[in-house]
């Protein structure tokens, strides 16, 4: 079933359909009436991509999200989510293309063909051959992150140097003089990743103000590699007390090395850091943390893309996001020294 067919039958012409279906141009409320009746009674719905050619929109929404590694991790499935549901309640559908810089074929086929009407880009690296890209084409989107140089994007940032800066002045008031932290995988920091930057350098300067001695390392993406992270920090140092953490994908391997190191969470080692509030709550006992809001970012970033399509000409915005950190049950006041405790085997 096409226009002409519906056309044929309402008595109308083909471009009188196609603008009472795109409301392009006024068509009388009688002859309106009379093609909807036709498209009822034939049940027909109009092809996406003719829709699209007709008026220049496609209802769908780039996510240009690369997987950090060989999988999403939680947290990054909870951001797709949210802009599924956040996209779905602007009548938008989602297109993901798992695209790491503006080089990749699946970013130049989302612009070359015009497939989305807009973009949200993840993943953000300061210094982002994407954003760039797009800016220079003053092709709609907006990141979730923030680069180097944010003063004229359209994007929702987390402040991570401001919440790890806040882990580490917990622990510092709870007696913690030992701390580790735990970032993101080598090959993300290398790769300019803002999130693990600007988190590692919260935690260096609040070490520094708080005269603290720290550690810090680079984590992989999963579990074992937690464990074997927490396992070096104990073998490095083994009075160390505490950690912050970014890796929520590590969490559990962080957790279970304490436990077979003899550590218990938070009489013998606290834990802290930026994690996600359904990640925080699924570990026993439940991490005191930075909660992401990751549905919240989600449709913050939805929001702005939908008003930049609305509105070409706005002035860029932006929202920068700091949450509280929720006080759960992994860390308190450090119990006692550990100096005397022999590094792990």
């Amino acid at each position: 079933m096409n226009i002409g067919e519906i056309a044929r039958r309402a008595g109308v012409s083909r471009s009188t359909v196609s603008y009472a279906l795109s409301g392009k141009r006024p068509v009388a409320d009688a002859t309106r009436r009379k093609i909807q009746e036709v498209i009822d009674e034939l049940g027909y719905r109009p092809n996406a991509s003719a829709r699209a050619l007709a008026n220049g929109r496609t209802s769908t929404i780039g996510l240009v999200f690369p997987p950090a590694g060989s999988h999403y991790t939680g947290m990054q499935l909870d951001f797709i989510g949210s802009v599924v549901e956040a996209a779905a309640a602007h009548d938008y559908d989602v297109l993901l293309s798992p695209s790491g810089v503006d080089s990749d074929r699946s970013f130049q086929r989302l612009l070359g063909e015009r497939r989305v009407d807009g973009a949200i880009l993840m993943e953000i690296r300061l210094a982002d051959d994407r954003v760039d890209h797009l800016a220079e084409l003053d092709f709609p989107s907006v990141a979730i992150g923030r680069t180097a140089r944010p003063e004229r994007g359209w994007w929702v940032g987390l402040d991570h140097t401001a919440l790890v800066t806040a882990c580490v002045h917990h622990l510092a008031d709870l007696g913690h003089r030992r701390v580790a932290f735990v970032n993101r995988p080598g090959q993300l920091l290398r790769a300019g990743y803002e999130s693990a930057h600007r988190g590692l350098d919260g935690f260096t300067k609040a070490a520094a103000e708080r005269g603290l001695t720290v550690r810090t390392y680079c984590c992989g993406d999963d579990a074992a590699s937690g464990q074997a992270c927490l396992e070096r920090i104990l073998w490095d140092d083994p009075a160390t007390t505490g950690l912050v953490t970014l890796n929520e994908a590590a969490l559990g391997g962080l957790y279970r090395g304490l436990a077979q190191a003899g550590r218990h969470v938070p009489r013998d080692f606290s834990v802290t850091g930026v994690v996600a509030g359904r990640w925080a709550e699924t570990v026993t006992p439940q991490l005191t943390a930075a909660d992401v809001p990751a549905e919240e970012m989600g449709r913050l970033a939805v929001d702005l893309l939908v008003e930049r399509l609305d509105d070409p000409d706005a002035s860029a915005r932006n929202h920068l996001l700091a949450p509280p950190i929720s006080l759960r049950a992994s860390t308190g006041a450090v119990f006692a020294p550990h100096e005397s405790q022999a590094p792990a085997v």
